[in-house]
């Protein structure tokens, strides 16, 4: 079976053929999208970010990310589990706001420093 990507790991946007059962990439320019192609048929992960809620404050948010991607099927749950979460003042960039999210072994951390 063969699927078609567009590889997004760099600005090529190499038009990727991944031959599903052999695991051979094809119309790859670099060896990274032969490692992307692959791993988008058999493990997706996407690096997740968005922004937490600061307690007592209705306009201000903390922007945060994934500080390793996690499995894609988990998007929708880990930006659940985020919208749950409320952090108070001060936030440092690199502060672990959810540790090991959803049981991936990735943190949810802050992107900025907010005094």
């Amino acid at each position: 079976m063969e699927k078609e990507l567009i590889c997004i790991v760099c600005p090529n946007g190499c038009r990727l053929k991944v031959d599903i059962d052999n695991k051979t990439v094809s119309g790859n320019k670099c060896i990274r999208g032969e490692a992307y192609g692959i791993n988008e048929v058999t493990n997706p992960v996407r690096a997740i970010t968005s922004t937490v809620k600061i307690n007592g404050e209705t306009s201000k948010m903390v922007p945060v990310k994934t500080d390793k991607p996690i499995p894609k099927n988990l998007n929708f749950k880990c930006m659940e589990e985020i919208n749950k979460v409320q952090v108070s003042l001060p936030v440092k960039a690199g502060q672990i706001i959810i540790k090991n999210i959803l049981g991936t072994q990735s943190n949810i951390v802050a992107t900025k420093t907010i005094e």
